[in-house]
C-alpha cells in the first residue's frame, strides 16, 4: 500500500515565466496609473514602490513607501494602488503595505521622472 499523500486537485500549477512576464508588464502598466498629487510623476518612476511579489495564486503583495512620512495622501495612496492592480482580471488579490525603511530619496526615481522633473 502507498502512504503518499493523494495530489490535491486544489493546489495551483506554478506560473510560467511567460505569465510572470505578462503579469508584470501588466502591473506596471497600472501602477503608473497612480500619481503622487503633490509630484506630476507617477509612483512607480517616483521609485515608491520597493516590491512587489506575485504568487502562483495570482495574489499580490506590493511594498511602497511614500516621498514623505507626513504625505498627505498616506492613508488614501495605498488604496489607489490597490484598487489600480485589481483593475487586471488575471488578479486574484491585491495587499498594498506602507514601508518607511529605507526612507524614499530623489536617487530611487527613474531617469524619466529626473527628466520630467527637470532634475539633471
Amino acid at each position: 500500500m502507498d502512504d503518499a499523500a493523494p495530489l490535491d486537485p486544489t493546489t495551483t500549477t506554478p506560473l510560467s515565466q511567460g505569465e510572470l512576464d505578462v503579469l508584470t508588464d501588466k502591473l506596471i502598466e497600472q501602477l503608473k496609473t497612480v500619481y503622487d498629487p503633490e509630484i506630476p510623476v507617477d509612483i512607480y518612476e517616483l521609485g515608491l514602490i520597493y516590491k512587489v511579489d506575485i504568487s502562483d495564486d495570482k495574489d499580490v503583495l506590493i511594498d511602497m513607501t511614500l516621498t514623505a512620512p507626513g504625505c498627505p495622501v498616506a492613508g488614501e495612496m495605498p488604496g489607489w494602488v490597490e484598487d489600480a492592480v485589481k483593475a487586471i482580471p488575471e488578479i486574484r488579490s491585491v495587499k498594498v503595505e506602507l514601508v518607511f525603511d529605507p526612507p524614499w530619496d530623489p536617487s530611487r526615481m527613474t531617469d524619466e521622472a529626473k527628466l520630467q522633473l527637470n532634475m539633471f
